[in-house]
Order: C-alpha cells, then structure tokens, then sequence
C-alpha cells in the first residue's frame, strides 16, 4: 500500500461527507478502496459494545463480494467459552494488538475463532484496538489469505488508519446509542422528534390517533401479595404481551404509568385510513388478550395465572410533544381524547369487560361491536355511548 494511497483513503475517512450513509455502506467502501490499494484481505471485522438494553454489542463483517453483515451480540456472550478465548477478549482486556501469523493459526486448538480460521485458509490476522476520545477500547481484525500474510508496511498502514476510523466509528456509535435509547424511552416518533431538534418546552403538534389506554386488573392486591421484584417481574410479562403487537400494527407506545401503558397509532391528515388504523388497533388488542390471557409467573413454586387487563380505545386529536417544568421535560401526548380514553379505561373496569371504546372507534370498524349503552363521563359535559366487543359478551366473569 503506497503512502499516497494510505493518504487518500485517511483523508476520505476523515472527510465526513457521509451524512445519511448507512454504517455497513462506509465499511464497504473503506474496504474496496483499501483492497483498490492492494492490500489483499480476506475478512474484516468491526467489534463495538454498545449502550443497548437488549444488546452487549454489535459486529460488522465484511467479505469480498459478500457485502457486511451485521450481528446483534447479546448481553451473556462476554461470558461465554468463545469470547473468552477469541483474541477480541485479549483487545478488550490490554488494549494492545494481537497478531496471528499462518503458524500460530495452524497451533491455535483453543480459540474457536481460529478453527474457522483454518477452514477458511487465512495466513494472517491481527486485531487492533480502536480507541474512542472517550477512553473505551473497541476492536477491528483484518485477515488475509494471501500467502506470506501481510506485509510489515501493510500492518503499518492499517496502524496509521486506526485513528480516523475509530474518530468515525465513535460518532456513528454515539449516534446510534442516542436514537436507541430514546426509541427506548419515548419511543421511536417521539426519539426523532427530539434528534431533529424538537426540545424546547412548549414545542408540541397536533395529530389524529386512535389511543389505546390499557391497566393491568388486579395490580394493587398484587403488589401488596408479592415482593416489590417480583411485581416488577409480572409487570415486565404483562408489557411485553403488549408492546410487540402494538408496534406489529403500526403502534407506537408513549408511556408507562405504573401498570397503565399509552400507545398512539396515528391516523392520516384527512383520516383518510381511519377505519384501516381501527381494524390494525383491534388485531393487536386481540393479540394482547391471548397473550395476557395465556400469562403466568411462578413465585416461591406457586404459579400465578389468570391474569386479566382492561383496555379503552379512542380516535381523537391530540398535542404531541414536549411538556414540563423546570429542567425536566416529558414527550407525550394530552388532550381531552386522552382524558376520554382515560374514563373509558375505567368504564371498562367497572363494566368487567376487556376491551372497550368509544362511539367514534366503533363507528370506525361497526362489525365488532356491542353497544353497551351511554355512560356519564367525569368532567365531561355530555354522556358517552360505549361499546364492547362482541365476541366477549359470553366471556363475562360476574
């Protein structure tokens, strides 16, 4: 690799001029001019521990001709037989380079790592450490299968690269960790508002949704019969009966709220697809009630079934966006559909049914419904007609 090759290619890391680039479309790229440059890899791999709650880390591969594919690595895996013996271990642990030449490759029976090495026919590896401003230690592995292996100039060149890398792989890092983990906390529509620069207090929108409300029954004698852990166990199992299917038909969930849990699926300008977001909203209610309805927890050997929640659906305007005081600022949505879904919530309750709406969702989706008659509404001038789905009326527990 000559040195005006070796600066062409840090000068183009450097560039950033990559906006809107996808992370594997860089790598590919830094890959194929490397490779135009004439240093014959086999593989290189992209090791980096995220801030993820799912997710200890990510890896990136590329191969020739192959493209990068892209592996989720799961919290657990630091601890298991293959990480502790693969040479990103030792990179993570020193933050020094580790180096396997042909010989050492062919001795290595240890490493799982290097018994697909093997199979593959590489002659040389060496993982280097990507050091972040930050202090953290990543880590980067080029192999080859060109006889001989690298040469020294080759490696030298790679260690020359290592910082314009690794200056790029820590912004897009960062960029990923703070879109995941407002995606995490107030949701993906929420999370890029607030990336885009949507912060100020008072800075809200208006946007048609259906609102679905939901509570677990039962929660307070619940808390009071098990250990505070434990509650939070149960109420992690009754969520995740909810938020896959909402987010499965097009949902996204603003808040929880003890046991309570708010998700909006918004409705066209116009409400063009009303009744489409109506039939999406019911098929990830009836996905809830089997999933809650199938729920159980096993505490000090006694399991713990029969678990039920109550379920208000409403289509109204709402204000989306930043409210609250102080320095402490909350995205979320309010309006009187919020607080109507709220009372509906509890009608549902009262009236010992599952799921619930109000005359404006019905009229949206007719065929599934039970008109269960009109309510009066606290702090509402007029009363409600509510309904309730047909296919619970001979469910009913009296």
């Amino acid at each position: 690799m000559q040195p005006d090759h070796l600066r062409e290619i840090s000068d183009w890391i450097s560039a950033g001029e990559r906006n809107g680039v996808a992370a594997e479309d860089m790598m590919q790229e830094l890959c194929e001019r490397l490779v135009a440059a004439g240093l014959p890899l086999g593989r290189v791999g992209v090791f980096v521990r995220t801030l993820h709650p799912q997710m200890f880390g990510q890896s990136f591969t590329w191969r020739p001709g192959q493209g990068v594919t892209v592996f989720a690595a799961p919290y657990g895996i630091e601890d298991s037989e293959d990480f502790r013996t693969s040479p990103l271990a030792l990179v993570y642990a020193t933050g020094q380079e580790v180096r396997r030449r042909h010989a050492e490759i062919e001795a290595d029976r240890i490493s799982s790592f290097f018994i697909d090495a093997r199979a593959e026919g590489i002659t040389d590896y060496i993982a280097l450490p990507l050091r972040f401003l930050s202090g953290e230690v990543h880590a980067i592995s080029w192999t080859t299968t060109a006889p001989g292996g690298f040469s020294e100039d080759q490696i030298d060149g790679l260690r020359a690269l290592m910082a314009p890398i690794a200056r790029v792989i820590e912004i897009v890092r960062l960029e990923r960790i703070a879109g995941a983990l407002l995606d995490t906390y107030v949701g993906n529509r929420a999370g890029q508002r607030i990336l885009a620069g949507q912060i100020r207090r008072g800075h809200t929108e208006s946007m048609t949704a259906a609102i679905w409300l939901s509570d677990l029954r039962g929660f307070t004698r619940l808390s009071d019969m098990l250990p505070p852990n434990a509650v939070v166990d149960v109420l992690n199992l009754y969520f995740d009966c909810q938020v896959e299917p909402i987010k499965q038909h097009g949902g996204e969930v603003l808040k929880f709220m003890g046991d309570g849990l708010l998700a909006v699926f918004p409705v066209a300008e116009g409400g063009a697809d009303t009744a489409e977001v109506c039939h999406r909203v019911l098929a990830a209610a009836r996905a809830c009630r089997e999933r809650v309805a199938a729920m159980s927890y096993t505490h000090d050997g006694q399991i713990l079934d029969g678990f039920r929640f109550g379920l208000a659906l409403h289509v109204g305007d709402v204000l989306y966006g930043n409210i609250g005081g102080g320095d402490r600022l909350d995205f979320t949505c309010i309006g009187p559909a919020v607080n109507l879904a709220a009372r509906l919530e509890k009608i549902a309750s009262d009236t010992n049914r599952t799921i619930i709406a109000s005359e404006v969702f019905a009229a949206a989706a007719p065929q599934h419904w039970t008109n269960l008659g009109e309510f009066p509404i606290a702090g509402f001038r007029r009363a409600e007609r509510v309904y309730g789905l047909a296919d619970e009326t001979s469910s009913l527990r009296k």
